[in-house]
């Protein structure tokens, strides 16, 4: 086989085309003039022989029977239908609610669960970063429109450690060309979670790219449904500890189950009881608000065991994946 007949070939015919049934009131509709023609011709024919044994002329007998057919044709269906579901469209689009087929109005009526996709379509498909927990306290961000202007304190080690995590384990960018626009308005090149971070940091930082150059990219193993989430390895520009730094991004409680200490108020300390109380509070009310909510962490590589040039091995992981220094959690809004 070849062509349109290999296996590759008729997946991408069945996904170029879309083999749509017919509605339920077309169904209905095609079943009723079926039924009323059958009506119409069985009455046609009945009185046509009746006249022919009664005596009548043949011609005054197919007259009958034109007649009797022409009068069973339900003239006024298709306008009464066509008003009937302008009408309701008409009353759906006052609600916001665009019809682009008058037949799918009559199927909405019989609709008890609609499944749709969310971003981009119930929402604005412009994620930007609402809040941030760290050193154990939840944190207004300054990039959504609704803020209430709280300020945090930039200097403080743990936005610091957290904002560089966000930083260095991200793989978005801004589109060429746009130095002139503000930084929320400007397109990103990635994931929507993905540039959200970006922006967040450009404002926060400033020059998120110069900070990437200066902390090299080593090693990344992207971002999967199975282990739900994202790391990578990068050089330190400290030339006072030029240890790799191994940061890490993804499902908060994926994050947490690899972590053995969090990073709170400067100091790393065992991640206990207590700790994992106050992760789950946080993680719990940042989700509440309908916020999609990401957790970070690091682990700087001891230079004994990885020292300047070795070669780490994303496929196979040469690298510790547990035992991290968790840092704290940034959520993201999709306003509707």
């Amino acid at each position: 086989c070849c062509g349109d007949q290999t296996v590759m070939g008729r997946i991408a015919g069945l996904a170029s085309g879309l083999d749509t049934g017919k509605t339920p009131i077309a169904k209905e509709i095609h079943h009723f003039i079926h039924l009323i023609t059958g009506v119409a011709v069985f009455l046609g024919v009945t009185f046509f022989i009746i006249a022919f044994i009664l005596g009548y002329h043949w011609l005054d007998a197919v007259i009958f029977l034109i007649g009797i057919i022409v009068a069973n044709v339900p003239e006024g269906l298709l306008a009464t239908v066509t008003v009937c579901l302008t009408l309701t469209a008409k009353r759906m689009a006052s609600k916001n609610c665009l019809v682009k087929n008058l037949e799918a109005v009559e199927t909405l009526g019989s609709t008890s669960t609609i499944c749709s996709d969310k971003t981009g379509t119930l929402t604005q498909n412009r994620m930007t970063v609402a809040h941030m927990w760290f050193d154990n306290q939840i944190i207004e961000a300054d990039t959504t429109e609704d803020q209430s202007g709280l300020q945090y304190d930039r200097t403080s080690p743990g936005f610091k450690a957290l904002a560089k995590i966000a930083t260095l384990c991200n793989r978005a960018e801004f589109k060429p060309g746009q130095e002139d626009k503000p930084i929320l308005k400007r397109q990103v090149n990635g994931d929507a979670s993905e540039a959200a971070l970006f922006k967040c940091m450009e404002l926060a930082l400033g020059d998120v790219m110069g900070i990437r150059k200066r902390n090299k990219k080593v090693c990344e193993v992207p971002f999967n449904s199975t282990n739900k989430y994202q790391v990578s390895i990068h050089e330190s520009d400290n030339p006072d500890d030029p240890r790799h730094l191994l940061v890490m991004k993804g499902a908060p409680e994926r994050i947490l189950d690899r972590c053995s200490t969090i990073f709170i108020g400067g100091k790393e300390k065992v991640l206990d009881e207590e700790m994992k109380e106050a992760f789950n509070n946080a993680y719990l009310e940042l989700g509440g608000l309908g916020e999609r909510v990401l957790g970070f962490c690091d682990y700087t590589l001891p230079s004994d065991k990885f020292p300047i040039g070795f070669k780490f091995n994303s496929d196979d992981p040469n690298f510790p994946c547990e035992g991290l220094r968790f840092v704290g959690l940034m959520s993201m809004i999709d306003p509707p």
